[in-house]
């Protein structure tokens, strides 16, 4: 039982990095548009860090449901989030659950998961790799 698991890890992976990417995109489209109405932190100035964050959250997510550069891109999502997490969370509490951190913490894992394994089945990624 455990090596049909252990083959279908490649497929696993993939649903991960897509439900992530969405997840992630969802958020950058709050920031970046207000969709949804009512959503917070709702639209937010480009020209800010908040911004910035939109930004890498739309693109990068967008990256990782399509698998494209995911390696690259999940670093740099990594890092945007542990620097969420030090910069706007943990000053308010240290446990993350009062801090409302945990969600940057779960994301910074899963992007440093995917920079170490890669982007599983079903990527851009894993398209290009065979044609070369």
């Amino acid at each position: 039982m455990f090596n049909k698991l252990e083959a279908s890890a490649p497929h696993f992976r993939a649903v991960l990095r897509i439900i992530a990417g969405v997840l992630f995109l969802a958020h950058g489209v709050v920031k970046l548009f207000g969709f949804p109405e009512g959503a917070q932190p709702g639209q937010v100035e480009i020209a800010s860090l908040f911004g910035i964050g939109a930004i890498l959250e739309f693109v990068g997510g967008s990256l990782l449901v399509l698998g494209a550069f995911t390696r690259p891109v999940a670093f740099i999502l990594a890092g945007e989030m542990a620097v969420a997490y030090w910069m706007f969370h943990a000053p308010q509490s240290p446990y993350p659950a009062a801090n409302g951190g945990d969600a940057a913490i779960l994301y910074c894992f899963i992007f440093l998961y995917l920079l170490a394994a890669g982007p599983g089945a079903w990527s851009v990624d894993g398209k290009l790799r065979k044609k070369a």
